[in-house]
Formats: C-alpha cells, sequence, structure tokens
C-alpha cells in the first residue's frame, strides 16, 4: 500500500503512539475494560493511545470507527453462518472472505497512517474467530509492514466449543494466531501460555487482568442510593449479587443452592446482566429451580448498563459498580473462566465471595494465597457454614477482606500492569534497534 514505509527500517522512538484493534471497544466486556486499563497505565508513561473498531466508546479524536469490523456487521455474519458447524465451504464463501480482508487491510493502513502510529496492539482479533476476515487482514498487515505489533490474547478458539467444527482450519492456522517473528504475544493465564506453546510454537508473556487496587473505589454517591429499593429489596432484606451474564457457564444454579442451603428468606439472590444469545433456555430454567427452591431470584438486568443514564421512561440506569457496595455477598460459581474478572472487582469493593474452583482460578489465582470459602463443583455444608459466617460475623468478614485486597494490590494492581507492559515495550523495542 502506498504511503506506509517498512518499519525494520524505521527508527524507534519513545514514547510511542499506540493503536488498538478490536471488533469492539464499548461497553463493558474483558477485551474493552482491559485495553482501556493498559491505555491508562502507558498515557502514565506518557504514551498515546488510538482506537480501531467496528464499535467504539473512546474519544471520538483518537478513533478510528469501521462498522464492517464489528463482528455483528451483516456481512461477517453472513460469512460465520456459512463457515462453523460446516466441514466444507464453497467458493463465494472463499471469496467474501478475502474481498473483506482487502477492505479491511486498507482501513488498517489508513488507520495507522492518519495517526503515525508506531506499535499495534490486537486485542483478542488474533485469538477468538468472530472475526475471520479482520483476522486474516491483520495477518496480511503485519508480514506486509513489519510495524511492531503485540497480540493480547483473552480466550482462544480451542477454548470454545462453538468453533471446535469449521472449514476455515486453514485460516485458522494462518491468523489466530499469526507465527510471524514480529507479532509479540500476551496472554492472560499459565494455561493459555502452554498451550499456545504448544499449538503454534510461538512464546508469550503472561499479563493477567488487573484493577487499581492502588486507588480504592469510591464512597456511594447519592445517585445510587435508592438501587436497593428499585430492587425492590426490603430494609431487612441482605443482597446477594451474581454480578455476570446469564449463560451455562457461569454455574448460576449454584448461587441458588447456596441462597436455599442457607434457609432464610432474608436473602434474596440478584443477577445483574441479561441472558444474552446463549441463555434465554438456561435463564428460564433458573428461574423454574428457584421457584421450585423457594429462592428469591430477581434479575436487574433491564436497570444496569454500561453507563449512568435514564430511559425514555425516566428510570435510573445503574452501573454493576454502583450495584457492589450494596452487595453483603458476590457469587462466582463459574464452570469456566479466562481469568475473572468479577473474583478481582468483588475483592476491590471489599465484598465477600463464594468462588467455584474453576480452572484458572485453581491454578493462577488460588496460590497466591486469597482467603474465601470455595467449593469443588458442587455445595458442601462446610463451604455454606462458612459463607454464613462471613455473612454474620463483621469482624471475621473484615479481617478477609482486608487481607485479600492486599494480596489482590500485590499480584493484580496497576503497579504490576506498569512493570509488566514496561518489558513488553522494552521487548518490542530490542527487536527494532536505531
Amino acid at each position: 500500500m502506498p504511503g506506509i514505509k517498512n518499519w525494520k527500517s524505521s527508527r524507534y522512538i519513545t514514547p510511542q503512539r499506540i493503536g488498538f484493534v478490536s471488533t469492539r471497544f464499548a461497553g463493558t466486556d474483558g477485551v474493552s475494560l482491559e485495553s482501556a486499563k493498559w491505555a491508562e497505565v502507558l498515557h502514565q508513561d506518557e504514551h498515546q493511545s488510538f482506537w480501531y473498531a467496528g464499535r467504539l466508546d473512546r474519544k471520538p479524536e483518537y478513533s478510528f470507527c469501521v462498522p464492517e469490523a464489528f463482528f455483528g456487521h451483516p456481512e461477517n455474519l453472513w460469512i460465520n453462518s456459512r463457515i462453523w458447524g460446516r466441514t466444507a465451504r464453497e467458493p463465494e464463501v472463499t471469496e467474501r472472505i478475502h474481498a473483506m480482508a482487502r477492505y479491511l487491510k486498507a482501513t488498517l493502513y489508513e488507520f495507522v497512517k492518519r495517526f503515525d502510529l508506531r506499535i499495534l496492539v490486537f486485542e483478542n482479533v488474533l485469538t477468538i474467530p468472530m472475526h475471520v476476515p479482520l483476522g486474516v487482514a491483520i495477518t496480511e498487515l503485519i508480514a506486509e509492514t513489519h510495524i511492531p505489533a503485540i497480540a493480547h490474547h483473552h480466550d482462544f478458539y480451542w477454548e470454545r466449543t462453538r468453533y471446535s467444527v469449521g472449514c476455515v482450519h486453514d485460516l485458522l492456522d494462518m491468523a489466530f494466531p499469526s507465527r510471524d517473528p514480529d507479532l509479540q504475544h500476551v496472554v492472560i493465564n499459565e494455561a493459555a501460555q502452554e498451550e499456545l506453546a504448544r499449538r503454534k510454537a510461538v512464546p508469550s508473556i503472561l499479563i493477567p487482568n488487573v484493577l487499581d487496587f492502588e486507588t480504592p473505589p469510591p464512597a456511594p454517591d447519592a445517585y445510587a442510593a435508592d438501587v436497593r429499593t428499585e430492587m425492590g429489596l426490603a430494609p431487612g432484606d441482605v443482597m446477594i449479587l451474581q454480578p455476570t451474564r446469564v449463560v451455562p457457564r457461569k454455574g448460576i444454579e449454584h448461587a441458588i443452592s447456596l441462597v436455599k442451603m442457607l434457609g432464610d428468606p432474608k436473602y434474596k439472590l440478584v443477577v445483574s446482566h441479561e441472558a444474552g444469545d446463549e441463555g434465554l433456555e438456561y435463564c428460564n430454567m433458573l428461574r423454574e429451580y428457584a421457584r421450585q427452591a423457594g429462592v428469591d431470584l430477581r434479575f436487574f438486568e433491564t436497570r444496569v448498563g454500561d453507563v449512568r443514564q435514564t430511559t425514555s421512561e425516566g428510570k435510573k440506569i445503574y452501573t454493576l459498580w454502583d450495584i457492589y457496595p450494596h452487595a453483603a455477598l458476590v457469587t462466582y460459581p463459574s464452570l469456566y473462566e479466562g481469568f475473572g474478572n468479577a473474583f478481582l472487582e468483588a475483592i476491590y469493593f471489599r465484598v465477600p465471595l463464594l468462588v467455584n474452583r474453576y480452572a484458572i482460578f485453581h491454578r493462577d489465582i488460588e496460590p497466591k494465597g486469597f482467603r474465601l470459602p470455595v467449593m469443588d463443583g458442587y455445595l458442601t455444608q462446610s463451604v455454606v457454614n462458612e459463607v454464613r459466617r462471613l455473612l454474620e460475623d463483621a469482624a471475621y468478614r473484615k479481617e478477609l477482606m482486608d487481607h485479600n485486597y492486599k494480596v489482590a494490590s500485590r499480584h493484580y494492581s496497576y503497579a504490576e500492569l506498569r512493570r509488566r507492559l514496561r518489558m513488553l515495550m522494552t521487548n518490542v523495542a530490542s527487536m527494532y534497534p536505531t
């Protein structure tokens, strides 16, 4: 492409102009949240961040929005409907994948040129093939320009059942992720690091998800003072919060079982997020299970959003961070997580939590020394008794929450992210000496 030089011969200068690329940077999904944290920490070292995606809620002067890059764009949905769950693809599908990739590659060249970018960070877009043409476009861009690049991997396609059968294995091998030597890889857990090395024979750096534990959360303000009332909770009710989407891998039936085993009608289970495209049947099952168990289950998803706002009916929309301070306990009985942001958020707000010993928690998080009730796929009476003690013994609860906050501050803070990003930037710089 004209106007873009080969970065093998370009001068590497700090601070850098860094371009983040994904299908979406908007809302509270893990990719959007973690990329914003990276940008914030990089800004503290005087780097500038710019954004490319199909949907964006970043500042317009630093953004480059290409609707076709969104995984929900009609053309990409048409392609996905013809490549997953099938073992052969039609020539038209191949042509449309490459036609879209050519267009997206041209927009990526324009993104780099418009903002004079020196480093690109690909957020999960070379990891999970929700948008195959974009992955192909990025892989070709790297090969053609040798621009210093980082692939930040959140969850790989081989971790998801929905991508186990498809007819694009050639493209997955090429681009998800690319083996290009110009690409630095970052993963969020040890299992992903090992599996990436085994499948793709490429090294990676481990940078876990983080929160700003150096800055305690703000005190609840007047806006969220009525959130319990809006949930329909009485003054004596105790809120147990399930701060996740309603999908089967979240194991929400265990949260219902917990409330049932606590055996007190003052405990109310509140689920914060929507069912989504995976969970309508699961949601209905949860409602029926709660009814049979005599558990007061409340879905508050219509009143929780990415930002505070007011509906057309004049009702407040709250953020998840408005709700955490009002919770007495967080349930996190997930069967699988790539990392576990809700775990860190509960620790950050000093709310006790129950965790299922999912694989990443067991391997990466638990050895750090957190103290909390943990179930092994099923609830035992001893785990329920520990939860009850946390709910009823204020001094014991404070002791554990203060301990957990200190542990998280050592391992999952912005200070740790800053240290690892500086190392990553040094690695990138060393590949392109002046």
